[in-house]
């Protein structure tokens, strides 16, 4: 997996015995005076207060705001709606219920309708989802970003960077892509789904692009449950001391999610046996509007049996 600049800066260990920092530099393909700015790091403050805020969203993804700002007044924590909202904006969640400021997009970016009201995951490969979530660390934090088959709730590829910066979230789109091309794929209206490279890339392949309509609380839903999933069950029981053992946690535990977790909605098989299973292959490509239709009709179908994401 290539990692992102941010994540290869974060393997340097500075004062190691036996590596000088310049061929660290060398390894990791990043410039020495890179090494030497040190960002300043986040108070404790503030990173209990962006932790207590994702877990209340964990818990609660219908809450905005208001009701966050107000359950942490109940808990003795002041501060406005204002400090909520810029907290949320820095972690890259936004509350899912109807309301002002949710996921907001640059004005400018084509945001699409809505395609799934009426319209359910009936094959692998027809829905595809994409999402970000906070992921906390000791001292600090780090973004997730997912591709999720909303079918067989198998994770198509995922990223993971110290920063909102675009490229991690294209990149997990070219790993899904590089693997099988859904029908629909749906996203928030948030900047880096509105963005123009990220469009492009779902541009090139023949893909229906799907965007949440504002507060609209189900139109999420399998992403929702996964963070909530990976969050109970791997980032809150380890509690990672740094983004070297995030990547290695999340790692180790999503390969496990998709290979090895049976989930009671698929009858207790896990996502990736639903995902390659034969019988739903065939469904897939009875649907009329399934990889193997459109090939019918002369289009071309990029169907492929996926690889365990690493």
């Amino acid at each position: 997996m290539t990692l992102p600049r941010a994540e290869r800066i974060a393997l340097v260990e500075r004062g190691h015995p036996d590596v000088p920092l310049m061929t660290q530099a060398a390894l990791l393909g990043v410039s020495r005076a890179s090494l030497y700015y040190q960002p300043v790091a986040p108070s404790p403050e503030e990173v209990a207060l962006k932790h207590r805020i994702d877990a209340l969203y964990t818990e609660y993804p219908f809450y905005g705001s208001r009701r966050i700002a107000a359950v942490l007044g109940r808990e003795g924590i002041t501060l406005n709606r204002k400090a909520v909202q810029r907290h949320m904006r820095e972690m890259g969640i936004a509350g899912i219920a109807p309301g002002p400021n949710t996921s907001k997009r640059g004005l400018e970016h084509r945001v699409y309708p809505y395609l799934l009201r009426h319209t359910t995951s009936a094959y692998p490969n027809h829905i595809w989802g994409i999402d970000i979530t906070y992921i906390r660390l000791h001292a600090g934090w780090m973004y997730l970003v997912a591709v999720l088959d909303w079918y067989s709730r198998y994770v198509v590829s995922w990223q993971l960077d110290q920063t909102l910066e675009l490229g991690f979230v294209l990149l997990a789109v070219e790993q899904a892509l590089a693997q099988a091309t859904p029908t629909i794929w749906n996203s928030d209206q948030g900047s880096h789904f509105t963005s123009p490279q990220y469009l492009a890339l779902l541009g090139k392949e023949d893909i229906q692009i799907s965007m949440d309509g504002k507060g609209r609380a189900l139109d999420n839903i399998f992403t929702e449950r996964l963070w909530r999933t990976v969050k109970y069950e791997e980032v809150y029981r380890y509690d990672y001391a740094n983004p070297r053992e995030a990547r290695q946690g999340l790692t180790r535990y999503l390969d496990f999610y998709n290979h090895r977790r049976p989930h009671q909605a698929l009858g207790y098989q896990t996502p990736a046996e639903v995902y390659v299973a034969p019988v739903a292959t065939r469904y897939a490509n009875d649907a009329p509007h399934s990889p193997a239709s459109r090939r019918e009709k002369g289009e071309v179908s990029t169907l492929k049996c996926p690889a365990p994401v690493s």
